[in-house]
């Protein structure tokens, strides 16, 4: 829980949500991350944050490509789904409609406005979430859109706690 002007300037930023997609070896994850931004204008670079209590940052440790799928105001389901269930007991993407790229990550129909990145570098500052910058390899937008902000899903619970760790620092 953010406390005092720290979390009052966040909470005010109230961030967008974006579901992150990966796979490796044969191992499919997703999850919702609030912790995203562009990281470079040229060459093209976007950055993200991934909690160590996931199922995603397991995955993701040993993975080369993401999606990053933008969610619309018109989407809580998806961060409901991505958000609040965890991987390591349940298959998130099996009542949805998935593609999947040439490298077998998974991109969700439902979610057309998305980015694919190829993982340049991850960054561990001893947080609870590690940062991991990637390529933008390719983008697909369907225009302007409202997105669904962190506010919107404040009523969520996680599929773990913020001080579950895969790794202890």
């Amino acid at each position: 829980m953010l406390e005092g002007p720290y979390g009052t300037l966040l909470t005010s930023a109230d961030s967008a949500l974006v579901v992150v997609t990966t796979m490796a070896e044969g191992e499919s994850a997703g999850c919702v991350v609030g912790f995203h931004s562009q990281a470079s204008m040229s060459p093209r670079h976007y950055c993200f944050w991934l909690s160590k209590a996931n199922h995603t940052y397991r995955v993701g440790l040993r993975a080369q490509h993401f999606a990053i799928h933008f969610l619309t105001a018109d989407d809580l389901p998806i961060a409901e789904a991505f958000g609040t269930r965890t991987g390591d007991d349940t298959d998130k993407f099996s009542p949805l409609e998935v593609e999947t790229t040439e490298h077998g990550v998974p991109l969700l129909a439902a979610c057309p406005n998305r980015l694919l990145l190829d993982r340049l570098t991850l960054l561990d500052n001893g947080g609870d979430h590690v940062c991991l910058t990637g390529h933008v390899d390719s983008t697909h937008c369907e225009g302007s859109f409202t997105p669904l902000r962190l506010s919107d899903a404040a009523h969520l619970t996680p599929g773990h706690d913020n001080d579950d760790r895969a790794i202890q620092p």
